[in-house]
């Protein structure tokens, strides 16, 4: 695979606490300069300035924006809120954190009815990515969240937010994402993810997508 080609799976990512303002200038321009699928940051950095606004969509990248992150303990309402708000100002991709605590507790209703509340309020064509924390689950945890999502309006489910304990993506994890979800829905790795090997495994694994902030490493290599 060519790193053309590569860069065609990354999401370039910062969603450092202390990001400003400049450093998603920086991400949306190197994303332009790496030709990426998206960039995806943090949902109080928009709107996006006209200009950088401009460039991206000249170039079909995507604007990606977190939401209830990275803890997900967040009232699904709240996600709800902040996800209408950010495509309102210019995301057309939403990255939302499940709560940990209706996957443990074995409450898919409500994980499940969060989920849907996020795809109600934003566009058809928004794309909603549900991450899962995959490192911090069981096997059985994972199938089980994979399938409430995609019943529940995920076009992608996702690995990780990269800030918890447990850890980021695994070949393995994306595997079993890729069986449970099928062929239509996508699968996205991301977390640890900073060498180009680690970036390959997980696209043979069956990730679509590839979340980091290490994009200009692994295209160099």
């Amino acid at each position: 695979m060519t790193s053309e080609e590569l860069a065609k799976f990354i999401d370039h990512t910062q969603l450092a606490p202390e990001a400003t303002s400049l450093d998603i200038a920086k991400l949306c321009d190197e994303a332009r300069e790496f030709n990426v699928a998206a960039v995806c940051f943090s949902p109080s950095f928009l709107p996006l300035s006209a200009l950088l606004l401009a460039d991206l969509t000249s170039s079909n990248i995507k604007v990606a924006c977190v939401v209830g992150f990275p803890s997900g303990a967040h009232a699904g309402a709240v996600k709800a809120f902040e996800a209408r708000q950010a495509t309102q100002n210019g995301a057309t991709e939403i990255d939302m954190v499940v709560n940990l605590g209706f996957v443990f507790s074995a409450n898919w209703l409500e994980l499940g009815d969060e989920i849907a509340q996020v795809r109600a309020a934003i566009p058809a064509k928004t794309c909603l990515k549900v991450i899962i924390e995959s490192a911090a689950l069981t096997d059985a945890q994972i199938v089980t969240v994979c399938r409430v999502a995609v019943a529940s309006g995920a076009n992608f489910v996702k690995t990780s937010t990269g800030f918890h304990k447990s850890g980021g993506a695994t070949v393995e994890a994306v595997k079993l994402m890729r069986a449970t979800v099928g062929e239509a829905i996508g699968v996205k790795a991301s977390g640890g993810i900073r060498t180009r090997k680690m970036a390959l495994e997980m696209i043979s694994a069956g990730a679509t997508r590839l979340g980091t902030s290490a994009t200009q490493t692994i295209l160099a290599e």
